[in-house]
């Protein structure tokens, strides 16, 4: 952090001047970013999103063709290239540069729309996403006229620099004009979508997210500013999450313990890890759906769900796969003597 950045960061408190110091603050954090120190850059991005400002105009009070998603109140994990990409985002957004469409590609589960609420989480803006079921007519023409309205809607806000617009999963809308049954109709909608992208008010932020980016509309592809690969988890990520959602959830039940090391070795046996919105369900479905009055009962759920049922007529193959006496204990509820016997006599 340089002093200049110091010294406007008291002036504009001073002055009272909210803007200009929200803006100077994520400069700062912007400069910690680059210089490596991602915890602090983090922590300065969470203080300014309980800043308090102005409400934007209700969008849902002027528009069917939209619904109010809330933000979420904590951040979530994900990988540093991923984090970097949306540091740029809030960082081009508070520069007040013309780039402001935004493209999500990746699996199911990989945290396309939870980022999209971090963003508004963090820039303090109202996220708003588009229902397509209101959008999309049978009627001829209907499509391509509903879509306009929809880009009036957004036009015509009172504080554009207050919302997120959300394209949820856009290639309702976009795919390749090639693929569609009815060439002539979706020609009509991805050609209005191309127009009204063109047209769309440099102040509104709006993100999109597909999960069929091969199939993607190329045309439409180049009207977006930057595009984010959320394909971009290693293991080691995908064990991180998991283990922060695991102690998440763990503290809403007194008496179940976290148990890390088993649950690694249960992710090193896994071929393929499964995303975060699959891994969160996983989780859980197992703590929902083990036995509470045993502390580690979930283990052996998440087990079966990731690798498959557990036998307590092989017990070998549990220690094959790395597991200690007292970690067959607990996935498999058969006393650590048993275990050794079994093992033994195998």
């Amino acid at each position: 952090m340089k002093k200049k950045n110091v010294i406007n960061l008291i002036k504009y408190h001073i002055d009272g001047n909210e803007k200009d110091f929200r803006n100077e603050a994520y400069e700062v954090a912007s400069l910690f970013q680059k210089n490596g120190d991602d915890e602090l850059a983090r922590y300065i991005m969470a203080l300014l999103s309980n800043v308090n400002t102005f409400s934007p105009q209700s969008m849902e009070e002027n528009s069917e063709f939209f619904i109010k998603i809330n933000n979420p109140s904590n951040s979530f994990k994900i990988p540093k290239s991923i984090e970097k990409d949306i540091m740029g985002i809030l960082n081009a957004v508070n520069r007040k540069t013309s780039v402001n469409k935004f493209l999500f590609v990746g699996d199911s589960g990989t945290g396309k729309t939870e980022a999209a609420k971090q963003i508004a989480r963090i820039l303090d803006r109202d996220l708003y996403s588009v229902q397509f079921d209101r959008i999309v007519d049978s009627k001829l023409g209907q499509t391509s006229k509903n879509l306009i309205q929809v880009f009036d809607d957004i036009n015509s806000l009172k504080q554009p620099e207050k919302v997120i617009i959300l394209f949820d999963e856009i290639d309702a809308l976009a795919l390749d004009r090639i693929n569609s049954n009815d060439l002539r109709e979706m020609g009509r909608v991805t050609s209005t979508l191309l127009k009204e992208f063109d047209q769309l008010d440099e102040r509104i932020l709006l993100i999109a997210t597909t999960n069929l980016y091969k199939q993607f509309d190329k045309a439409l592809l180049r009207r977006f500013d930057f595009v984010v690969d959320f394909n971009r988890y290693k293991k080691e990520d995908l064990i991180e999450i998991s283990n922060s959602i695991i102690e998440n959830e763990l503290k809403k039940y007194s008496n179940l313990k976290p148990d890390f090391k088993t649950l690694e070795k249960i992710y090193n046996n896994v071929k393929k890890m499964p995303y975060p919105g699959d891994l969160k369900n996983i989780i859980r479905s197992a703590i929902a759906f083990s036995d509470l009055t045993n502390d580690y009962g979930y283990l052996s759920k998440i087990y079966e769900s990731l690798i498959g049922s557990i036998s307590t007529d092989n017990l070998k193959e549990l220690q094959e796969e790395g597991f200690t006496v007292r970690e067959i204990e607990k996935l498999t509820g058969v006393s650590k003597s048993s275990v050794s016997r079994g093992i033994n006599n195998e």
